[in-house]
């Protein structure tokens, strides 16, 4: 019941002096002569009385103090495993049974005053009459089930939990491992019998591989019933067998490891399928085959990185390109190493061609392959072979050298480089550079000028050169490895000049004609219950990424149907969700204009339908049985649902009565203004009316 209470915040006595204060006021004002009758003299003075002790009273802080109760009904709530090996390995006729009992049971409990809801696997919407239960749910997480009871009903009376389920978990931990605060009373549904079956339990894999290695593909194999049988396996791709082994099922050891061999060929995401051909007498051919998705890359990018003779620079670069996990680098210095005959992807040649014998096998490798080269020159640099290169920039020079900084080119932006760049690079030292004319060809765009001492010139200090799909470069400075020395010791890394370095590589590697948008799944495997994803990286002509660009990706399956979803690609990588799709392959296309250049790409993935619960054909009433035990009940069958009505009953779930409590001024009660509005109008009305003020 509700109820409330008046507290002051001075001594209770003072309410006497209130009332004193009114009976004065009263007595001074109507205890004169009158021109109305005494009764009416009578109850205007008690209207004055009353009104004037209550403003007194006011002054005291008076407080309301209001406690409300509630009562709450106790609430059972049915959990249902509503999973496909539930209607896969029952028996029919007992699971419609069970639920029409169940449904029986919850409707004597709420003729009994107890609450009732229904709870699923899931996000899905539970059905209000039991007996509608499908069971569609290709995963089972009854962690996640009783989980999700106990914080929805967090904050009512629940009293217990009536689990129907079989016992199989496929997804999550076991349910065995948590503390629920309710009661589970477990129904069991489900065959404890085992099935004769093969099931291709899992596949071990490496994720990513390089193109042209093998890698290595292990399928476990789990049987029962099948003791000394001959079976055979198939590895697949794109529905070719491109292996096969013939395998006996050892006798005493459920799960054997069947490895393979693959040659990860090509490029990209590539689909595998392990399959055992189906035996006679099998239970069920479901769970016969898993699938694997590989992505091929291609390896660490090479560079040749050719000197002709010892110098700190080269340590300082190859230090800056490895600082690039994705980058190795091979060193040639004529007469003391030998040049491996490799297939490089980029070449960095210092002070080639140069003035020494010994560098033409570099040069000539570099000629031969065609491969894209930072020239770097210095005191050792034959000028005049180097102007013969045709790499973007012609040097005339007495033969004299000069000492510069470096000054970052504004209007350079084929590639970013660091934030820190512009000051950072003013506490390079000099750097020496040749002393002449520079002449460049207009295919040739300066990342760095040259500053001697505080005035900038527009002698190039670093340039790059653009012909067709294939780049050079040329750093005309040589001593560089002291800006990667001081930078460290100033600001404990070298973050410019690696980058810059770095850069460098990248752009020579990367041609002109790259794709620049790339738009990929963001997981290697879906299943037909998953909401698929997709996102998108946009880059410039350095292959650095940019964002905000508008992408159109259209999704076709193999009837050629198709869908098409707009989105703009965000630094966080939100992508697009497309939702999900039925098991099956699909191929997609996506197009952007990057810069004012259309810019594709396109590809495929594999929605694979869900085997999950025809893995596992055998029932775990053991695992209910311990859920029940933990929480102080026990296990049932559906033929005992009888007794399971009277186990709930007995267990007298009792009524929980909340109480709330608020702390109010009472002076903040509107109402109370308007009564006493009321009755000095009413005061001041009678004396008007009556001829007086």
């Amino acid at each position: 019941m509700d109820s409330f209470r008046l507290i002051t915040t001075y001594s209770p006595w003072l309410i006497l002096a209130c009332l004193a204060v009114g009976a004065l006021y009263a007595w001074l004002l109507y205890s004169k002569r009158t021109p109305w009758t005494k009764g009416i003299n009578y109850t205007l003075a008690a209207v004055r009385f009353v009104v004037v002790s209550f403003l007194c009273f006011l002054l005291l802080g008076p407080l309301v103090r209001y406690v409300s109760n509630s009562t709450q009904q106790p609430t059972i709530v049915f959990a249902v495993d509503n999973s496909q090996s539930v209607a896969l390995f029952s028996d029919s006729v007992q699971l419609r049974q069970a639920q029409q009992g169940l449904q029986a049971l919850r409707d004597k409990l709420q003729e009994k005053g107890i609450q009732t809801e229904v709870r699923v696997l899931g996000e899905s919407d539970a059905p209000q009459n039991l007996e509608e239960l499908q069971y569609e749910s290709e995963t089972t997480n009854l962690s996640q089930l009783l989980t999700n009871v106990q914080r929805d009903f967090e904050q009512q009376n629940l009293a217990g939990v009536v689990l129907l389920s079989d016992g199989i978990v496929n997804q999550g931990t076991s349910p065995t491992y948590a503390n629920y605060n309710y009661t589970i009373y477990p129904v069991a549904v489900g065959d404890t019998v085992p099935k004769k079956d093969i099931v291709m339990a899992s596949l071990r894999y490496n994720k990513v591989n390089y193109s042209g290695n093998r890698f290595p593909l292990e399928a476990e194999l789990q049987q029962q019933g099948f003791d000394g049988a001959t079976v055979t396996v198939q590895l697949k791709e794109n529905k070719k067998v491109i292996d096969r082994k013939t395998v006996t099922l050892k006798a005493g050891q459920p799960l054997q490891q069947i490895p393979f061999q693959v040659m990860a060929s090509g490029l990209g995401k590539r689909q595998y399928e392990v399959e055992v051909l189906p035996q006679q007498g099998e239970f069920t051919e479901l769970n016969n085959s898993r699938s694997a998705y590989i992505d091929v890359v291609k390896g660490k990018i090479k560079v040749l990185v050719a000197a002709a003779s010892p110098h700190p620079d080269i340590k300082a670069l190859r230090a800056a390109i490895e600082s690039n996990e994705n980058y190795e680098t091979e060193l040639f210095i004529p007469g003391l190493t030998t040049l491996k005959q490799q297939d490089y992807d980029v070449a960095v040649l210092h002070q080639l061609p140069g003035r020494t014998a010994g560098g033409e096998a570099a040069l000539n490798l570099v000629r031969q392959k065609n491969l894209p080269a930072l020239y770097i020159l210095g005191p050792q640099s034959d000028i005049g072979n180097f102007n013969r290169l045709n790499v973007g920039i012609r040097i005339n020079t007495p033969g004299q050298s000069d000492e510069v900084t470096s000054v970052i080119n504004p209007s350079f932006s084929t590639f970013k480089v660091a934030e820190e760049a512009t000051e950072r690079l003013q506490q390079y030292p000099p750097a020496t550079v040749p002393y002449g004319d520079y002449q460049l060809t207009p295919n040739t765009e300066t990342v760095l000028y040259q500053q001697v001492g505080r005035v900038r010139t527009n002698k190039p200090l670093l340039t790059v050169q653009t012909v067709g799909d294939k780049r050079n470069a040329a750093l005309l400075a040589s001593g560089t490895w002291q800006w990667r020395l001081t930078e460290t010791a100033n600001h404990e890394n070298a973050a410019v000049y690696d980058k810059l370095i770095t850069n460098l590589v990248q752009l020579l590697t990367a041609p002109r004609n790259k794709k620049r948008l790339n738009v990929y799944p963001q997981l290697n495997e879906y299943s037909n219950s998953d909401e698929i994803r997709f996102a998108a990286e946009a880059y410039n002509e350095a292959l650095e990424p940019i964002y905000g660009q508008n992408i159109t990706l259209k999704i076709q399956d193999t009837e050629g149907a198709e869908k098409s979803f707009e989105f703009a690609n965000g630094e966080n990588q939100s992508g697009v969700n497309i939702g999900t799709l039925p098991g099956g392959r699909y191929t997609y296309t996506a197009s952007a204009r990057i810069n004012g250049s259309l810019q594709q790409d396109k590809g495929e993935f594999v929605v694979e339908e869900q085997q999950l619960e025809a893995l596992h054909a055998v029932a775990d009433h053991n695992l209910l049985y311990q859920l029940g035990a933990n929480t102080g009940s026990k296990l049932y069958y559906p033929a005992q649902l009888q007794q399971l009505e009277q186990d709930i009953l007995q267990a007298e779930h009792k009524e929980l009565i909340y109480s709330s409590e608020s702390l109010n001024d009472l002076v903040d009660l509107k109402w109370l203004f308007f009564v006493v509005l009321a009755l000095v109008c009413a005061e001041w009305f009678v004396r008007k009316y009556n001829g007086s003020y």
